[in-house]
């Protein structure tokens, strides 16, 4: 007996399992169990990240970046995580960007607020 194999273009592929999502609410690929503090700390910066033009562009403040529990963060007791920190352009220490992310258990990350510090 045959098999056939069916050859999908790598391009195709990458189209098909990111962003799935909109920009704004995306679920961590191939999250399955919940993930911990520390991990979620990780995507809400990386989520601030990309919503800044990415790392060339912008940069978390110091608290985001050490261990997760020292973190700018509110564990709301359902499943959730608020992260709220500052960010700034790499040549600068300065401050302009304030960042508001929440990201769940499952791995949701949805950025609330991406702007000028208020």
């Amino acid at each position: 007996m045959l098999k056939q194999i069916i050859v999908v273009p790598s391009v195709l592929l990458i189209a098909l399992t990111t962003n799935l999502l909109p920009s704004h609410a995306q679920r961590v690929p191939g999250s399955r169990s919940l993930i911990t503090l520390g991990r979620a700390e990780n995507l809400a910066r990386e989520a601030a990240e990309k919503a800044n033009g990415g790392l060339q562009n912008y940069r978390a403040e110091n608290s985001m970046y050490g261990p997760a529990q020292r973190s700018p963060h509110i564990y709301d007791g359902h499943g959730t995580w608020t992260f709220t920190f500052k960010g700034h352009r790499p040549d600068s220490r300065t401050p302009t960007v304030k960042s508001v992310v929440t990201v769940s258990r499952s791995g949701i990350v949805n950025v609330n607020y991406n702007g000028p510090i208020r």
